[in-house]
């Protein structure tokens, strides 16, 4: 046997049936730590690949998603191609998907049949809500799960409608949580030598991030959360808001009594540190509208640069509020390997982030732009599985591949 490499999920196979964002990412972070992840799409490209423009094969977001991974197409609706599936699936560690419950089983290809060819397969299910329960087949996208969840109600203005979460927070949260599901099968298996079927359902995901806006139903014996803005969920902490300054907007929160006198000294109202309706967060929560007026004044007449570098100075956590263009270029990310710059060959130089996942003293995963696809058809099918070229090439001819 050749030597291991130095990557935590080094030797490990993962076959990746996931599509859009919730799968995807979920694979892709686990081919950023070392794990030979194979994409398995349909003929014409997963739904998140056919967004692109005419004469591209690769969206943005699939391009970010599906970087180090190994493409091949597959026709899940012929035998052939459930065949050479359950052939893969034999010899993977992992097997991922995301497709709607029961899809695999009516297709002949779920849990229960691929498990018994190969006792030691990891299989993850990502669904909306859940293989069973009354909701199950609930047709589910981050924007209906953001409505569903809660997540919506409690996002916007108190004088305006729900809104959206402006990224993708259920699906990324979801595809998170199938990292840890599958990791954490793949640990068991060191121990009791079997896999075992994991699932992530999108709703439940999502619904511990509500914590602050949960503990307003408590606080207010039941009362609805409401949408606060960019006040603490549960309207329980301040100062804690944006604020606009000469240029733009900054953010500020306080959440020990030490952040608060550093507020104070930065804004030259140090006298106010003995002041009753201030003297703790109980009282500046009753007393917010007046917190928020006295910052307000202060951070008008500073730009947001300014704002921070005085704020930072007395230890205050606050933040200007960048837009994605300052993000994507900022020095800190690229200096630390969480953005890189790569050369797509559909869409020229990008910024694609690695993995937020950081394993000290293991060898870097050089980035490899997103495939093509089909790409890898030949090197999986032939090389991995053992077909003839006359045999790929034949079911390539068929529909098949």
């Amino acid at each position: 046997m050749s030597a291991r490499a130095n990557r935590p999920l080094d030797g490990v196979t993962v076959i990746d049936l996931g599509q859009i964002y919730q799968g995807p990412y979920a694979t892709l972070l686990m081919a950023k730590a070392g794990a030979d992840v194979i994409k398995i799409e349909p003929l014409q490209g997963e739904p998140a690949r056919l967004r692109a423009k005419v004469g591209m094969s690769a969206t943005f977001p699939f391009a970010m998603l599906n970087s180090n991974k190994r493409g091949v197409t597959l026709n899940l609706k012929d035998a052939r191609g459930r065949d050479l599936l359950k052939r893969m699936a034999a010899k993977a560690d992992v097997l991922l998907e995301n497709f709607a419950p029961g899809v695999m089983e009516r297709l002949g290809v779920g849990w229960p049949v691929l498990s018994e060819s190969n006792r030691r397969l990891i299989y993850a299910s990502g669904t909306g809500y859940g293989l069973d329960g009354p909701d199950r087949d609930n047709l589910a996208m981050d924007l209906t799960v953001q409505a569903a969840s809660g997540v919506m109600s409690i996002t916007g203005f108190a004088d305006g409608p729900p809104v959206k979460a402006g990224p993708a927070v259920v699906d990324f949260m979801s595809g998170v949580h199938m990292y840890a599901a599958v990791v954490t099968a793949l640990y068991e298996r060191t121990i009791t030598g079997r896999g075992r079927l994991v699932e992530v359902a999108m709703q439940e995901s999502i619904y511990p991030a509500l914590a602050s806006n949960l503990s307003f139903l408590y606080n207010s014996q039941g009362g609805v959360p409401p949408r606060t803005g960019n006040k603490h969920g549960g309207l329980a902490i301040a100062p804690y808001n944006v604020y606009p300054t000469a240029d733009g907007h900054i953010a500020i929160i306080t959440v020990v009594e030490g952040h608060w006198h550093g507020v104070l000294d930065a804004i030259g109202k140090p006298e106010l540190k003995g002041e009753p309706r201030f003297a703790n967060n109980a009282a500046r929560v009753q007393a917010m509208a007046e917190v928020d007026g006295l910052i307000e004044a202060w951070t008008r007449t500073k730009t947001k640069a300014e704002a921070f570098a005085i704020l930072k100075r007395h230890r205050v956590p606050s933040s200007p509020v960048r837009d994605l263009a300052e993000v994507m270029h900022d020095p800190h990310m690229h200096q630390r390997g969480m953005l890189e710059r790569i050369d797509h060959p559909d869409l020229g130089e990008i910024v694609v982030p690695t993995s937020p996942l950081r394993f000290h003293g293991a060898d870097k995963v050089e980035t490899v732009p997103s495939p093509k696809v089909g790409q890898h058809n030949g090197d999986v099918y032939g090389e991995w599985l053992g077909l003839s070229a006359e045999e790929v090439e034949g079911l390539k001819r068929d529909g098949v591949i």
